[in-house]
C-alpha cells in the first residue's frame, strides 16, 4: 500500500462517517480523478467503501488485515505497536526487526508481515508461513535488565498470546507448552522465537517472533497432526488485526510488570495452570544429553523442573520436550 493509498484509508479509518472528495483533495493535493483511483484500489484489497455523490467516502468494512491503520486504533499501549510496518511479503521478521534494532528502533517496534519466504522456529526448523491467513510478527525490545534474566521473555510472551486468546477466543482451551508454543488439542497454534544481541553485562536489543496460525484451513498435509490453527478449532475466520493487537496489549502490560519484578514469580501460577507438559512424564533433548521426568513445575527463572524418579529435581533451563509413551519410546509433543 502506497503512502497515499495509506493516508486515505487512515482518514476514512479515523473518521465516524463521510469523508467529502474535495476534503481528501486539498489535505493529499490530488485531484479528484486521484482519489478515485486510491479508493479503488483499497476496495480491491477487500475495504468496503461506500460512495454517495455530494457526501463522499464512507468506509463500511475492514479487511482484518494487521496493517497498521487497522491495529493502531485498538490498541491501549504506550509503545507496543505504535511504530507498526506491515511488509506484504519477507524473508523474516525477526531478521527485519534485528535491522531495524541495530538502525535505532525504538523499544515495541513492530514488524509484520502477510507472508514470509524464510520463516524460522526454534532449532533452526522452517516456520510454513503462507498469505493472507497468518500473523507473523516480530518486535523490538530493550530490556533494562541483567542479560541472564533475558532467557525468561518467551514465557512473559507466551503469557501474553495465550491471554489474548482467551480474551479474543473464549471457546478454546488453549495450553502452553514449554519452553516457547501454545498449542490447542495437542497440536500447535503458536511459536515464539526470541533472539538477542548482547554482551556480557549488557543486552542492546531482544526482537520477540510469534507465527500464530489464524485462518489457515486446511493445515498443509505435512503439517497434519502437529499444527492447527484457530480457524480449524473454532470453526470462524478472525479478524488479525484484532489479534495483534490484543497481543500487543497484553505483551506491554506483562512485560512492563516483569521489568519490576525479579524474575517470573509473579507469572508462576497463571504459566503453571495452563502448562501441558505439567504432571507428564517427558524426555527433554538437548545437544548433547537426554534428561527424563515429570514435569513438576517451573522455577522463577523459567527453567522446567523435573523430577526423576528417585525424586530428586532437576532444574531444565532449554531443549526441546516430547511426552513419553508407554513403551519408553517419544514422539513430538
Amino acid at each position: 500500500m502506497n503512502p497515499v493509498t495509506s493516508s486515505i484509508l487512515q482518514r476514512l479509518v479515523d473518521r465516524d462517517g463521510f469523508v467529502s472528495g474535495g476534503e481528501l483533495c486539498r489535505e493529499l493535493r490530488i485531484t479528484r480523478s486521484a482519489v478515485w483511483k486510491h479508493v479503488a484500489q483499497l476496495r480491491e484489497a477487500g475495504y468496503s467503501i461506500d460512495a454517495v455523490s455530494g457526501r463522499g467516502y464512507r468506509l463500511a468494512g475492514l479487511t482484518g488485515a494487521p496493517v497498521a491503520e487497522e491495529v493502531q486504533p485498538l490498541l491501549d499501549t504506550l509503545c507496543f505497536g505504535r511504530r507498526l510496518t506491515f511488509l506484504d511479503t519477507t524473508d523474516s521478521t525477526n531478521l527485519q526487526a534485528r535491522a531495524m534494532a541495530r538502525e535505532g528502533a525504538e523499544e515495541g517496534a513492530v514488524v509484520v508481515a502477510d507472508s514470509q519466504t524464510g520463516g524460522r522456529g526454534r532449532m533452526r526448523r522452517a516456520w510454513a508461513s503462507p498469505p493472507g491467513v497468518n500473523l507473523y510478527g516480530s518486535i523490538v525490545l530493550r530490556p533494562p535488565v541483567p542479560t541472564v534474566r533475558v532467557p525468561e521473555i518467551p514465557l512473559v510472551a507466551a503469557a501474553a498470546i495465550h491471554e489474548a486468546l482467551a480474551s479474543e477466543c473464549p471457546a478454546l482451551a488453549p495450553v502452553i507448552k514449554w519452553p516457547n508454543d501454545i498449542l490447542c488439542g495437542g497440536r500447535k497454534l503458536c511459536g515464539i522465537l526470541c533472539e538477542m544481541e548482547s554482551e556480557p553485562d549488557f543486552t542492546h536489543f531482544v526482537v520477540v517472533g510469534f507465527g500464530l496460525n489464524v485462518n489457515l484451513d486446511p493445515v498443509p498435509e505435512e503439517l497434519q497432526g502437529i499444527a492447527t490453527s484457530l480457524c480449524i478449532e473454532a470453526g470462524a475466520s478472525f479478524s488479525r488485526a484484532r489479534l495483534l493487537a490484543a497481543v500487543l496489549n497484553r505483551f506491554e502490560r506483562l512485560y512492563t510488570e516483569w521489568l519490576n519484578h525479579p524474575d517470573l514469580g509473579f507469572l508462576l501460577p497463571g504459566l503453571e495452570k495452563h502448562a501441558w507438559l505439567q504432571g507428564k512424564a517427558v524426555r527433554i533433548e538437548q545437544f548433547d544429553r537426554i534428561i527424563a521426568g515429570t514435569a513438576a513445575g517451573l522455577s522463577p527463572q523459567g527453567h522446567l523442573l523435573l523430577r526423576g524418579d528417585d525424586g530428586a529435581v532437576t532444574a531444565v533451563s532449554s531443549g526441546e520436550a516430547h511426552i513419553q509413551s508407554i513403551n519408553d519410546q517419544t514422539r513430538p509433543a
